[in-house]
């Protein structure tokens, strides 16, 4: 889950419920890496190919901006 607290509640009322690839993506975003390192890492840990890594952590990630949970 994450949860709105501080001045984010001001953009964000609530809660984002994430799966485990969701929570995997959110600990990637607390070190400074870009998108396609990330799209690496996740198709390192996941079964899965790159177009489709891409494809659902820019989805994750623009669900996350758009409540002000992380800027570009």
């Amino acid at each position: 889950m994450i949860v709105a607290v501080g001045a984010a509640t001001k953009r964000f009322n609530g809660m984002i419920s994430v799966n485990g690839t969701g929570s995997f993506i959110w600990d990637m975003l607390e070190n400074d890496i870009t998108l396609d390192e990330l799209v690496g890492a996740i198709t390192n840990a996941y079964e899965i190919d790159a177009e489709t890594a891409k494809a659902h952590a820019v989805a994750f990630l623009d669900t996350l901006k758009g409540v002000g949970a992380v800027a570009e």
